[in-house]
């Protein structure tokens, strides 16, 4: 675990400024307009359903196969650098996308935005929790990086909001070229995080890379904190992370009608905007308080979903605020926990971690809502939560007992 140095004369305004350009990113970085129409490109292109699962497919697994060396990478050399190399990745996938729409240049696009993904994960975490621990403020971590959470889900629902006018007045293209706007001003913003890492050692980054990927994996592997920390971060976001792609079929399940989704769908991500802001007050929580929030959201999620009602869209709502919040505090424990340079590599570890587990429910809520329907499947995605609320709980049982019975050895 990191200490956090006295706070420096001046320290304030880095804080601010890291802070505004934190923010600025996490909005610019999902105001894509693409985002709730790319599904309409596809089939308007021609694609199958198979075709369109193979890009998604296609997405996933670029991001499986190069996070972790990218999170050594941004360990050896700059996070920043790459931070602002991403954004232009996927700008220029998005305007292929448009300019020559086709099944190669959907591929050609994924491949980009996986490749922008794996790049800011790991990295983005990092930069902010190392340089606002050289500024002796990394307690405020999980306050910054839940209202950045929150600017990007406002941004999805202004892109869900302008999306429709924009496409009805100039087409695909005008979208495009929205979301490649966008992702240039991300870059943008990108290059004015602050960044103060020493150079690569001796062999360069070459050699500095190898170095950081083996002292991160060897950091994992010896310290069982960091493991625990490892391990929370995908049990707490893949499940949820998974079934937000679900939603639009739950709430229509609900009876209500197509025109009316959206609207309900903004429910449920304001809620988990919610989340993302009240991290900085459930920083708090101990293993049991975190327990109770994950099994508390866990019941939220299945009484919601189970009761098939608008009024149950509610309660999901609810439950995924519970997530975002869960979410956060998973990855704030792993940046406290780490202790090595290997930052960015152990971040993208986790992220590993996060993407095999959500493909694997992609899988399973296939079978399980095939079989039973939307709302009994989310349903029975509770109970994951539930067992990771009651391994919680019972790791603080002996924290408990040892502190009482150090309590009453004293005299």
């Amino acid at each position: 675990m990191s200490l956090s140095p006295a706070r420096a004369p001046g320290s304030g305004t880095a804080v601010r400024r890291l802070t505004g350009t934190l923010y600025g990113y996490a909005f610019l970085d999902d105001l894509v307009l693409l985002y709730p129409v790319y599904a309409l490109l596809f089939r308007d292109t021609g694609l199958t359903v198979w075709q369109i699962s193979s890009l998604f497919g296609l997405w996933a697994l670029t991001g499986v196969l190069l996070e972790i060396p990218s999170g050594a990478w941004a360990d050896a050399v700059s996070r920043r650098l790459l931070l602002w190399v991403g954004p232009l990745l996927t700008a220029a996938g998005f305007a292929l996308w448009v300019l020559a729409p086709s099944y190669w240049a959907f591929a050609l696009g994924f491949v980009l935005w996986g490749v922008k993904g794996a790049l800011g994960s790991g990295a983005l975490e990092a930069l902010v929790y190392e340089e606002l621990d050289r500024l002796g403020a990394a307690d405020r971590y999980a306050g910054l990086m839940g209202r950045a959470q929150a600017a990007g889900l406002v941004a999805v629902m202004a892109a869900v909001g302008l999306a429709g006018p924009v496409l009805a007045f100039g087409g695909y293209p005008a979208v495009g070229l929205a979301s490649v706007l966008a992702c240039l001003l991300t870059a943008l913003v990108a290059t004015r995080f602050p960044e103060h890492r020493e150079a690569p050692g001796p062999g360069g980054p070459d050699e500095g890379w190898a170095r950081t990927l083996r002292a991160g994996l060897a950091e994992a592997r010896g310290d069982r904190p960091v493991r625990a920390a490892l391990l929370l971060v995908p049990a707490v976001t893949a499940v949820w992370g998974a079934l937000d792609e679900y939603t639009p079929l739950l709430v229509r399940d609900t009876g209500v009608s197509d025109s009316a989704v959206p609207l309900w769908l903004l429910l449920i991500w304001a809620g988990a905007t919610a989340g993302g802001l009240l991290a900085g007050v459930g920083r708090r929580l101990g293993d049991r308080g975190f327990a109770w929030l994950l099994a508390a959201s866990a019941v939220s999620l299945a009484v919601g979903a189970a009761v098939r009602s608008p009024a149950g869209v509610a309660l999901v709502a609810v439950a995924f605020c519970g997530f975002q919040l869960a979410s956060v505090l998973a990855d704030v424990r792993l940046q406290e926990r780490i202790g090595g340079t290997g930052r960015a590599t152990l971040t993208s570890v986790a992220g590993v971690g996060t993407d095999l587990a959500t493909v694997g429910v992609y899988g399973l809520y296939a079978v399980a809502a095939t079989a039973t329907g939307h709302g009994v499947a989310f349903a029975l995605f509770a109970l994951p939560y539930l067992l990771t609320a009651s391994a919680l709980a019972a790791s603080e049982r002996p924290v408990r007992r040892a502190r009482a019975s150090a309590s009453r050895a004293r005299p």
